[in-house]
């Protein structure tokens, strides 16, 4: 067990049988010290007490102040046999009746251990790593005698690499890709029955209302006429998704897709998860900038910060939000927006110092304070932004529940979210787990959605094309080691082309004679933070 204290970390041999003939050759301690003789290190392979091993340590730097050039030095009970390294000794305390070429021999590997866990040989880095070194010197010597061992062997023992593992990996792996390129398949198969529906008029498979069915409306900015009712624009297909919850695919194994992998991780070394075209967490940061955009554009943006606890209870949620004006036409520099205002959340409006505050109060339309002048041209103005902030826990747009409980193995963690907010359609959702370091990749159970593991940033990510009310609820189930903590926090990112505060502009009209001009506009709401603590 280890007995830690100021003067370094020093540990007891757990497999000490004392030897029954004190004239056998034992090696009583190894340890890394100061040049003053304060432990860092120390290993001790027969019994002895901290206070013994310390005060041995302590009387070694005396000694050598003889002026003798050797690399031991005795006294009437035991044999120091050191190494200088740079400013640390590596010593070896041994009896006096030892045999001293062998001692020699077991310093040198003792001396060429530390730089396999230390890249400086400093204090603080061998502190840092003294349990490896630990390990490492437990590999060396057993019960006081050297063991026969090379370098190498040593460092194959304390990686403790597992062939067997690594083919495990493989194979899950291969079980995972086909169940991947599967549920691909399956949504062509779906996507292809839902053009066949739209071809026929039907109802389109997967999909319920009409808001599901403008999920889809690609990049274009939606072209908005006064003087005529403007024609809906075309939902093209998507991916159908299954109303309810859906499990993943059953993995199973097949003795060639063993061999395949075998023989790629002999070729590759390591097993990584496939990963193709962008990352869902790059993706989801911006939506596509429109296609076509009219003379008078509007981009109505909102962005949402928020912080909520494990145990439920919102922190903080904040919501700032913008419109937007560009003008590339001269002929319409003088126009007037009418705002309309469904928000039912209580938010703070706020209008540009040039708006006529009173004309926005009352008709809800913002105007410039002087009707004859006009709004800058080609130059992106902000004519309205608000601002939401509140804890309460009903306006959260989507709950995350993460569950993660100890078990023989490690953790068995279950996450779920659920839209609260249902007129709102997520694109891109990313639910991004911390996962802890060097415990290799989680065992996927339940899963709605695909995930990816990325090994480099220790974080599974749980991704989902599309949440809305159609899809409103999922969950994911995995296990790995580590404790509960070490899951936290959660952190979500998406983004949406729906209006969270539910403010829009309805029309846009000439200051003269208020003739209505055509407009085009764009609408998205965005994560800034999204995390749960």
């Amino acid at each position: 067990m280890g007995k830690g204290g100021a003067g370094g970390c020093l540990n007891q041999h757990p497999r000490f049988r004392h030897p029954g003939n004190s004239g056998l050759t034992v090696l009583l301690a190894a340890a890394v010290c100061t040049k003053a003789g304060k432990a860092i290190v120390s290993r001790q392979f027969v019994e002895m007490t901290r206070t013994r091993v310390e005060g041995l340590l302590a009387a070694f730097p005396k000694l050598m102040n003889t002026g003798k050039q050797h690399t031991f030095v005795e006294t009437e009970s035991v044999r120091y046999v050191y190494q200088p390294l740079e400013k640390l000794y590596m010593v070896l305390v041994t009896t006096k009746n030892s045999n001293i070429l062998e001692d020699l021999e077991t310093l040198r590997l003792f001396s060429r251990v530390i730089p396999e866990y230390c890249r400086v040989l400093e204090e603080g880095e061998v502190s840092d790593h003294c349990f490896d070194l630990i390990f490492a010197f437990d590999e060396i010597v057993a019960l006081g005698y050297r063991e026969n061992v090379n370098l190498a062997q040593i460092r194959t023992f304390t990686e403790m690499d597992s062939h067997e593992e690594k083919v495990f990996r493989a194979v899950r792996e291969t079980q995972e890709r086909e169940a991947k390129a599967e549920m691909r398949r399956k949504a062509k198969e779906l996507q292809q029955a839902r053009r066949d529906a739209d071809r026929s008029g039907k109802k389109s498979p997967g999909f319920s209302g009409g808001f599901g069915s403008m999920s889809s409306s690609s990049n274009a900015t939606i072209i908005t006429d006064t003087l005529m009712e403007p024609e809906k624009p075309k939902a093209s297909p998507v991916p159908a998704r299954a109303s309810g919850p859906s499990k993943a695919l059953k993995l199973s194994a097949r003795g060639k897709e063993v061999d395949d992998f075998v023989d790629k991780l002999k070729s590759e070394g390591q097993v990584i998860m496939p990963s193709s075209g962008k990352r869902p967490s790059e993706a989801s940061k911006a939506l596509p900038p429109p296609v076509n955009t009219e003379s008078v554009h509007l981009r109505c943006e909102e962005k949402i910060s928020l912080t909520c606890g494990r145990d439920g209870g919102l922190q903080n949620l904040e919501v700032l939000g913008m419109i937007t004006l560009r003008v590339a036409d001269d002929k319409n520099g003088r126009i007037r927006l009418t705002i309309n205002n469904g928000d039912k959340k209580g938010v703070q409006l706020q209008t540009h110092p040039n708006v006529d505050k009173k004309l926005f109060t009352t008709d809800s339309v913002l105007g410039l304070k002087n009707p004859d002048k006009s709004f800058p041209l080609n130059n992106d103005v902000g004519v309205l932004k608000w601002r939401l902030q509140t804890t309460d826990e009903t306006f959260i747009p989507l709950t995350i529940n993460c569950w993660p409980s100890e078990s023989a193995t490690g953790c068995d963690v279950n996450i779920e979210y659920e839209l609260q907010e249902e007129a709102l359609e997520l694109n891109d959702v990313v639910i991004s787990i911390p996962i802890p370091s060097g415990v290799g990749a989680p065992v996927i159970g339940d899963l709605d959605g695909e995930y990816r593991h990325d090994s480099r940033r220790n974080v599974l990510e749980w991704c989902l094309p599309v949440v809305d009310v159609n899809n409103k609820t999922g969950s994911l189930e995995f296990s790995v080691a580590g404790q509960p903590n070490d899951f936290f926090p959660v952190n979500v990112s998406f983004v949406s082309k729906g209006n969270y505060c539910d403010i829009t502009v309805a029309k846009v009209s000439q200051v003269d004679g208020e003739v209505p001009v055509r407009f085009s506009s764009e609408t998205s709401f965005l994560v800034d933070k999204y995390e749960i603590l």
